[in-house]
């Protein structure tokens, strides 16, 4: 297992890399360094001194990806690109165009991140899972067809309706939680309330139907039949063996999800005013700072990969016959 996760993280090495090259070029292609320095100085009829002086108190003076100037390795190594990117790897993020710490912007915005995508993740997985569970025990009746339309419909429903519809309805006319804002502390659940439950509701018709086809293509196989002859009850059969058997796609669709939770939600934190990192970063872009957009993306790859690694090392704690080599 010890040669697999070894193999794993050497093919991460350069898809990271390319998702670095690919942000980097992608992002210049919009804003070269001198539009970057007059968006930061933040006036219309900026000199060129400033500019220059700006571009050199962050490194942006160098060219992006090949200097012609230079000899030998530092034809590639004296660039913006290496010298922005090789850091990352390292877990130093270095300081935004802004001026600001992003490690420690990060360290600081992942808790709120982290408040909200936990309970979501928790309570959505129990409201899915029992759900779906009860769709299929009804399974080829009207409640089932019915929880079906439902759960299409509730997919079709932009997320965005969720948030204002549970803003205007929970907040404006019932004043049952803050609209929007954040505190420090235990007096930050008040500000948690509403986007938790935003959260679980939007997600309710995508996870109940994934996983009533999990379930319904479960109970068609023969150990199932096999209980039944045996007499067990349908309560049984379905909440004990089906569950336990659809472990494995369940894992995969948590375990791979896990790490990015750190990353925040971008339109959840946004509209509800949570200082996450997801806000973060649609800060970032709007300010053109490539420091930060560069990171989170690098960040948001790694969190990924690992992701994935996660997931196939979970099959040999679920199912013992999946083995690693």
């Amino acid at each position: 297992m010890m040669a697999y996760i070894v193999r794993r993280l050497l093919y991460a090495l350069p898809i990271l890399i390319g998702v670095n090259l690919l942000t980097f070029v992608l992002f210049f292609v919009v804003n070269t360094p001198d539009d970057m320095a007059r968006m930061q100085l933040g006036v219309k009829r900026v000199t060129a001194e400033a500019v220059e002086s700006w571009k050199r108190e962050r490194g942006y003076d160098k060219p992006l990806l090949y200097n012609a100037d230079a000899s030998g390795m530092d034809r590639a190594t004296d660039t913006i690109f290496f010298q922005k990117s090789i850091k990352l790897f390292s877990f130093d993020f270095g300081a935004s165009d802004s001026g600001r710490d992003i490690g420690y912007d990060i360290s600081q915005r992942m808790w709120p991140s982290l408040a909200i995508a936990l309970p979501v993740l928790g309570v959505g997985l129990l409201v899915n899972i029992s759900f779906a569970l009860f769709i299929v025990f009804f399974r080829a009746t009207y409640i089932d067809f019915g929880s079906v339309v439902l759960c299409v419909g509730l997919m079709s429903i932009s997320g965005l309706f969720y948030i204002i519809g549970g803003q205007y309805l929970l907040s404006k006319l019932l004043h049952l939680a803050p609209i929007s804002g954040y505190d420090t502390g235990l007096s930050a659940w008040k500000f948690l309330v509403l986007p938790v439950i935003v959260g679980v509701v939007s997600g309710i018709g995508a996870g109940t139907r994934w996983y009533r086809t999990l379930f319904l293509e479960e109970i068609s196989a023969d150990y199932v039949r096999t209980a039944r002859a045996k007499g067990l009850g349908e309560r049984r059969v379905l909440f004990v063996h089906v569950l336990n058997n659809a472990l494995i796609p369940i894992l995969t669709g948590v375990v791979v999800i896990l790490p990015l939770l750190f990353m925040g939600s971008l339109i959840t934190e946004s509209f509800f005013g949570i200082p996450g990192l997801g806000s973060y970063t649609i800060d970032a872009i709007s300010s053109q700072d490539f420091a930060i957009v560069r990171a989170m993306v690098f960040l948001g790859s790694v969190l990924y990969i690992l992701g994935l690694l996660l997931t196939d090392l979970s099959y040999t704690l679920v199912d013992p016959r999946v083995r690693l080599s």
